[in-house]
């Protein structure tokens, strides 16, 4: 089974999100949004469909990473996200609060071994396509 497929986005605190989505657009070129930054590509195993990772930066006190020292968090996408927590809840690993529900897919957060909190999306890449092209226009 597999479990992780890739990368489904980089999360990171900062002292200003909106200026630093600003930044990164006028120097870097992203184009960002309120949320910042979609990368899309295509899925290695079908070059038909596509693939998003999302780049975000996030205030300072944030508690969606769910700890005040974690200074970044990374989304790993997965499928099978109901087989994938068995597996884990049956190795121990602490899964933090539910499965949370979005047109775009569903998530959940679990603490890896050094305590740092990651969260696990199963994806509705459709869904967020078109979610990605409403910003965009």
């Amino acid at each position: 089974m597999k479990k992780v497929t890739g990368i489904g986005g980089i999360f990171f605190k900062c002292n200003d999100p909106g200026a630093t989505r600003q930044w990164y657009h006028d120097h870097l070129g992203l184009a960002t949004d309120d949320y910042g930054s979609n990368f899309e590509w295509r899925q290695a195993d079908d070059g038909k469909r596509k693939g998003f990772t999302q780049w975000s930066p996030f205030d300072k006190n944030t508690e969606y990473f769910r700890s005040a020292e974690q200074d970044f968090m990374i989304n790993y996408r997965v499928e099978n996200l109901d087989d994938l927590l068995a597996q884990l809840e049956a190795a121990g690993v602490k899964i933090v609060g539910e499965v949370t529900r979005h047109d775009f897919g569903r998530f959940v957060h679990i603490v890896d071994c050094d305590g740092r909190t990651v969260e696990l999306w199963e994806p509705n890449d459709d869904e967020y396509d078109e979610i990605v092209e409403g910003r965009t226009k």
